[in-house]
């Protein structure tokens, strides 16, 4: 596989935790980095600077040892930009790389973060809790994020206790008004409630389609979802793919109209976005599956 040529799929595997290069027909599979410990969870493409972004929950998760790497495109110059200590246990990232910067979840630290993509200037834009009695309470633990440049909103979801019904999916301004404070802010948007365990979010700024996916019980739960957002108003959900095992990364070509799909029992499975047809099976047989990204190698700068 040429990743140089060839579209292909940037994969977070557990168990051993590495960080995974995979063909898009599933027969080719390169361990890009290894030895990543922790539990890696989130991946970020920054095409403009050649970078691999990926978030670490740590060991122990009651702890604050969750960290964020990066690796240059050949998978080279690991560095570590968020360092243990500065965010709990980091879940989904996404990346604004024309503005340089950093947005992600913080599940146990109760937070919606950002950072510059050099690791400065973290800032946390939303606090759902601050005890440890708050951290207990799964409703607060913030999971998956998507974001909107055009429209300059930030979408996350809150997942709640596993199959308890009581995630949901929220909205707010991705820069904090003059005068509010993350946790005090009166300007998010509850756009679902009541969800199985909703995880990870993409957004698809061309259809303003909000996708993602949730762990919880069917059958609701381990589904593939998406929703169209018309002037900060969620319409009706749609079920796109169920069957899921424990469903958590997804990640959109929209060339091609379809949608990768990794859980936790080792799938990777496509999805078409438009057309009614059986999905197709990727991968299976792996580690548990976190994060997941679609590198568009028509998308990557030529090297310097």
């Amino acid at each position: 596989m040429n990743t140089k040529t060839s579209d292909h799929l940037l994969l977070l595997e557990t168990r051993p935790p590495r960080v995974l290069s995979v063909s898009l027909d599933g027969r080719h599979i390169v361990e890009l980095v290894g030895n990543c410990g922790g539990t890696p969870d989130g991946l970020a493409i920054d095409y403009k600077n050649r970078h691999i972004y990926w978030t670490n929950m740590g060991v122990d998760w009651s702890s604050n040892d969750g960290f964020i790497e990066r690796v240059d495109f050949d998978g080279k110059n690991r560095t570590v930009i968020i360092p243990e200590g500065a965010t709990f246990t980091p879940k989904q990232i996404q990346i604004d790389a024309d503005a340089g910067l950093l947005y992600w979840c913080d599940r146990e630290g109760m937070r919606v973060m950002r950072s510059r993509t050099d690791g400065s200037d973290v800032t946390v834009l939303v606090e759902t809790g601050s005890t440890e009695a708050d951290r207990k309470d799964e409703r607060l633990h913030c999971v998956g994020i998507a974001i909107d440049r055009l429209s300059g909103r930030l979408y996350w979801t809150q997942k709640g206790p596993p199959n308890a019904g009581k995630g949901g999916i929220f909205s707010a301004p991705l820069d904090m008004p003059a005068g509010m404070s993350p946790r005090h802010r009166s300007d998010i948007t509850l756009l679902f409630d009541a969800l199985p365990e909703p995880i990870d979010l993409e957004w698809d700024a061309k259809n303003s389609l909000l996708y993602w996916t949730d762990r919880g019980d069917p059958p609701r739960g381990n589904t593939l979802n998406r929703c169209r957002i018309v002037n900060g108003v969620a319409q009706t959900p749609e079920i796109l793919l169920s069957g899921l095992d424990e469903g958590i990364g997804l990640a959109l070509d929209e060339a091609s109209g379809e949608v990768y799909v990794s859980d936790l029992g080792g799938f990777v499975r496509v999805a078409s976005v438009d057309r009614p047809v059986e999905p197709r099976l990727l991968l299976s047989g792996r580690g548990a599956l976190t994060g997941i990204a679609f590198w568009r190698a028509s998308a990557e700068p030529p090297s310097a």
